[in-house]
């Protein structure tokens, strides 16, 4: 995923970097649509049972809104891959500015993101995103995307980077729209 990459022991061939005790959060249950170059819609339903929800806050359980701020980033990242036709295995939140938190998100609400590629770079895509629960606001931003291979820095990591970019197609023929 692009942003804060937490992974799960054992996990998908793309999280094997890391260390073993980090998590993964696949904040984009569903591209709806997405035009290559252009825009993307995604949803990210929430469950009250995410284990984050617990702590945050109990009695009155919400998305956290770095988790909703993290959605828009992976649906970028999307948009970013399929338009470079998965060409860099790492994509990582680079800045989000002009962020606005507009409203909660509750368990058995989902948030539909929506963002558009606004410029598109060779290290780096800026996008405008927004996030919207029933039809009202939630979140909205300015997100810049920077895109690289490992290979980049480490001759020696070109295997990681292709079992990356793998694991990263594989995750989106399970989630795009069909």
């Amino acid at each position: 995923m692009a942003g804060f990459r937490v992974c799960a022991r054992n996990s998908d061939p793309a999280c094997r970097l890391g260390s073993p005790e980090r998590m993964k959060f696949c904040l984009v249950d569903r591209i709806v649509e997405l035009n290559p170059g252009e825009s993307i819609r995604t949803v990210k339903n929430v469950s009250l049972a995410e284990e984050y929800l617990q702590d945050h806050f109990p009695g009155f359980s919400v998305l956290p809104g770095v988790m909703m701020l993290e959605a828009m980033v992976q649906s970028c990242a999307w948009l970013s891959r399929v338009t470079d036709d998965f060409q860099f295995s790492t994509l990582l939140l680079k800045q989000a500015r002009a962020v606005k938190f507009n409203s909660f998100l509750k368990p058995g609400q989902a948030l539909d993101v929506t963002a558009t590629l606004k410029k598109a770079g060779s290290d780096a895509d800026e996008f405008q995103a927004a996030g919207t629960v029933e039809g009202e606001s939630a979140v909205s931003a300015r997100i810049v995307i920077a895109k690289s291979n490992l290979i980049t820095s480490n001759s020696q990591l070109k295997e990681n980077d292709q079992r990356m970019v793998a694991a990263m197609r594989e995750l989106y023929e399970q989630i795009r729209c069909r």
